[in-house]
Parts: structure tokens; C-alpha cells; sequence
């Protein structure tokens, strides 16, 4: 038998072994958690994941990462020695300045120096500011309205007039209606979620009386989208899509694709001074004649796919306006050769697509310089490397098969290759269309949520709010802050004269 110092130390460097095994068993579990988040961000597939399933597998297995870290650093401490805590790595000391400030004082139990001096001073603090949040917090305001009468005659009764409400006599200020509303279009949450999370606070609300607090607001809030498109038209530039937005078809009980387009102005690439701004404008089909209505009044530039429909806005015999000039999207071309790439590894796509990161590396030095430089930029560098790729692709062309799958991804290049070219020859257009593609990404969030919109109307009142929404994002205008505001001066009577004062980046939250 050993002695007692001896199996002692024995113990102690089992007990080491044992902690050194787990320790090198949760860094081969990091170590293979990180190289899951590298194939995310990097890795072949990620080009076949969704902008949604992305974010998805990185909050996943970011929250593997944290969990594996603490239980790392929780077994790296011997259990007789105080454990420290990670220390978190983001948002110390970012606090917003606005968010209010709760200050609780923690004293020591006593005051009196240990040597017998007497009281001690104080001669500074620590300060440390954790984020705290409550559940959303429902409130009822009582408005009370004195009624006076004089004792000695009866000329009538004096009352303060009710204040002006959105929906006359009814049950939400005009902040719960923006709640609601944010919360369906911007935070994706159908009526009949919300409904279910009042009921978990006691007030139970139908989901049909939330569509009604929808509905009204929507009808009121028209006439600043329709102002805001009108501000979007004046524009020389703009960029357009369009994304499905499934509506309920009661007559056949079933779902029927509609379609929200996207009018967006971005001019922050070259430092325009015209704010972003986005519209979205329901439409029950994809037919171009929706795109020719919404472009009514609209002269300039246009930013699209290649999509057919836009065709009949560049003849002269165009409705609303003189032919539209448009700028194809390299991203699309780009897209089309990499399809076949991922699929086949055919050379020639590799080959079209390295050339084409040479327009985009161009593009991001010049990016945030002016309309001038830019152009200038682009008939120095780019232009030849354009005219290389054009002739490249000829000859290409009559190499492949016009019906096999890269022969059909070069001919779409060669069908539009004068609309990839105008970005050459104006520093203000971009070389894709990028930026309206990312503000239809909220719309295919709540498209999943929401399943459906449950009439063409819905989907109108959809693409109303999420204009107003995704606008005073883009702004840098917080939402709800911004509809809760907006609301309130409908309801008081702002005027129509002034209504650009309620158009997203115009708001002044300080007032």
C-alpha cells in the first residue's frame, strides 16, 4: 500500500490527467466547431445557402462556440481557486447614451479603517453598465376630461375637447398601432402571433382587431408612400426588382403568386445628396405593364435584371415617359456562370468568373469617391477589361453548344451586354443591383412567416407599410419611433401641403 503523501499525490495527478483529457477533448470540439463556421463563410456551399440559412447556421453554431468556451474555461480552473468569468467581448462600453441609466450604489459593510484610523474616505468608484431588458411593458392611459358648469346660471357646460385619436373612440393609441405594425412588417411576427403574446399578458386582443388597427393605419399612411414614390421619380437614377408575395385566392382555396416591386434610390455608393428611399407597390402579376405603370413619370436610368418584362420601358412606343435607359446587373451574369461552375467545374465558367472579380475589385477601391472619379476610374481600368471579356466571350460562344447549360448562361450574358456596359459610362450607376436586392430581404423574411398574405389588398397594405419600414431603416430612423410620430400628426390634422415632413428621413425624433 502506498504511503498516505504519496497516494495523495497519486490522486491529485489522476485528477490532473483526467482534467487535461477534457480540456483536449473540448478543443478538438472548438476546433471543429470553428472549421464549421469557416465552411460556412467560406466554404464551396456557402454559395448555395440563402442569406436566412446563413444566419442561421452561424447563430447555431456560434452558440455551440460560446457554450464550449465557458465549459473550457470552467474546467481549465482547479475547483479550490475562485473561477473567473469570460469577460464578453462585444459591446463594452456602447451602450446608446439615450437608454436610461438605473444606478443602484453597492457600499462595503463597513466603513471604518481595519488599522482603527476611523472612517475611511472615498477616494473614486468603479462604474460598470450591464444591458437589462424587460418584457414588453403594456400600460392604459386614462384620459380625463373635466366637465364645469356655472351654479348660477345655465349658459352651458365648458369641457376640454378629447384628443385627436386615429381611430375615434377605440381602444389603441396611436404608439400601440405602430407597435403592432412593426412588429408584423419589420420584426415578421403574423397577427395571430401577437395576438397569442398579449393573451400571455392578460389583454386578449383578436388577431382580427389587430387587422383592423392595420387596416387603418394603412389607408392613412397612402398618401406619404404615395409621396414618397413620387420623390423616388425624380430621381435620374433608380434601381428595381420584384419578389413574389403569395396572396390567399378564397375563390379556390388556395394560395396565388403575387408580386411586390421594388423602386429604390441609392446614391450612397457615390455620395449623392438625395436620400435612399424604397416602394414597394403590389401587383397581382409579373407582367411588365406593372413596371411601366409604376415607372409612370420616370425619365433616366434604370438599375434591373435581366429580367424580360423591363423590355417594353426601353421602346419608344413606352407609356408614362421616354424610353428608359437600363443598366444590367453583373452579380446576375456573375450568378449565371457560377450555377455552372458549382455544377460541372467547367473551366470556361472559372475563367468568365475570375474575370469578373477583376471589375469588382475595381469597384471596391473607387467605392464612396465621387460620380467624376469613379468614371474616370472605369474608362481608365475597367473599360479594357470589359472589352477583353466581350471578345473572350465570342469566341467562347462558338466553342459550346448554344443548347447546353453554360452555352445558355453566355448566350444571356451576349443578350445583354449593352446594359452591362452603361455603369462604363456614368459614375453614378453601379455595377449590380445589389442594393435593392438587400432591401427585399425583409419581404422574403415575413413572406416565410406570414406564409401568405390573405387578399390582394393585404398584399397592398404590405407593401405600403414595409416601404415606410424599410425606408426609415436605410435612414437610419428607428421604426417605431418614426410610425408612432407619424400616426399622431395624422390624427391631428398635419396638412397635405406639408406632407413631406412626414417622409422617413425627415424625422426628428428630439422633436
Amino acid at each position: 500500500m502506498l504511503p498516505p503523501d504519496y497516494r495523495t499525490a497519486f490522486e491529485a495527478l489522476q485528477a490532473t490527467a483526467a482534467r487535461v483529457s477534457e480540456l483536449e477533448e473540448i478543443n478538438k470540439r472548438l476546433e471543429h466547431l470553428v472549421a464549421e463556421l469557416n465552411h460556412v463563410v467560406h466554404g464551396k456551399r456557402s454559395e448555395k445557402l440563402s442569406e436566412d440559412e446563413r444566419q442561421l447556421a452561424f447563430e447555431d453554431l456560434q452558440i455551440a462556440v460560446a457554450e464550449t468556451e465557458e465549459q473550457k474555461q470552467d474546467q481549465a480552473t482547479d475547483d479550490a481557486t475562485p473561477k473567473r468569468k469570460r469577460v464578453a467581448k462585444r459591446i463594452r462600453g456602447n451602450l446608446p447614451e439615450d437608454l436610461p441609466r438605473i444606478e443602484r450604489i453597492i457600499e462595503p459593510d463597513s466603513l471604518v479603517c481595519p488599522c482603527g484610523c476611523g472612517k475611511m474616505h472615498k477616494i473614486g468608484e468603479d462604474r460598470t453598465e450591464r444591458l437589462d431588458i424587460l418584457p414588453a411593458q403594456l400600460r392604459v392611459l386614462v384620459t380625463v376630461r373635466p366637465k364645469y358648469a356655472c351654479r348660477t346660471c345655465t349658459d352651458g357646460v365648458t369641457q376640454a375637447p378629447a384628443p385627436a385619436a386615429l381611430i375615434e373612440g377605440g381602444l389603441p393609441t396611436e404608439g400601440a398601432i405602430a407597435h403592432v405594425l412593426v412588429s408584423k412588417y419589420a420584426d415578421h411576427l403574423p397577427l395571430y402571433r401577437q395576438s397569442q403574446i398579449l393573451g400571455r399578458s392578460g389583454v386578449n386582443i383578436h388577431r382580427g382587431t389587430l387587422a383592423d388597427w392595420v387596416g387603418v393605419a394603412a389607408f392613412h399612411l397612402r398618401p406619404v408612400v404615395d409621396r414618397l414614390a413620387e420623390n423616388l421619380k425624380t430621381s435620374t437614377k433608380l434601381f428595381m426588382d420584384e419578389t413574389t408575395a403569395p396572396v390567399l385566392d378564397p375563390g379556390r382555396g388556395r394560395t396565388k403568386t403575387g408580386y411586390l416591386w421594388a423602386l429604390a434610390r441609392d446614391d450612397r455608393g457615390w455620395g449623392g445628396a438625395d436620400p435612399p428611399g424604397v416602394v414597394f407597390t403590389y401587383a397581382p402579376g409579373r407582367a411588365g405593364e406593372n413596371a411601366e405603370k409604376i415607372l409612370h413619370g420616370f425619365d433616366g436610368t434604370l438599375q434591373i435584371d435581366g429580367y424580360q418584362g423591363y423590355n417594353r420601358l426601353t421602346r419608344p412606343s413606352r407609356k408614362g415617359g421616354d424610353p428608359i435607359r437600363v443598366a444590367y446587373c453583373w452579380a446576375h451574369a456573375r450568378r449565371k456562370l457560377k450555377e455552372v461552375f458549382d455544377r460541372d467545374g467547367s473551366e470556361i465558367a472559372a475563367e468568365g468568373l475570375r474575370r469578373i472579380a477583376e471589375f469588382y475589385h475595381i469597384e471596391g477601391e473607387i467605392r464612396d469617391m465621387g460620380p467624376g472619379q469613379r468614371l474616370s476610374a472605369r474608362q481608365t481600368r475597367t473599360v479594357p477589361l470589359v472589352s477583353a471579356f466581350g471578345d473572350w466571350l465570342q469566341k467562347k460562344r462558338l466553342r459550346v453548344s448554344a443548347k447546353s447549360r453554360l452555352g445558355e448562361k453566355l448566350a444571356y450574358i451576349h443578350r445583354h451586354w449593352d446594359g452591362l456596359q452603361t455603369f462604363l459610362n456614368d459614375g453614378r450607376v453601379e455595377i449590380d443591383s445589389n442594393s435593392v436586392e438587400n432591401m427585399i430581404r425583409p419581404i422574403a423574411l415575413n413572406r416565410k412567416n406570414a406564409l401568405f398574405a390573405g387578399h390582394d389588398e393585404g398584399g397592398k397594405a404590405w407593401g405600403r407599410i414595409a416601404s415606410l419600414i424599410e425606408t426609415a431603416k436605410i435612414n437610419g430612423v428607428e421604426p417605431f419611433a418614426y410610425l408612432k410620430a407619424t400616426l399622431e400628426a395624422i390624427a391631428r390634422g398635419h396638412p397635405q401641403n406639408r406632407i413631406d415632413e412626414l417622409l422617413p428621413w425627415n424625422f426628428n425624433p428630439s422633436t
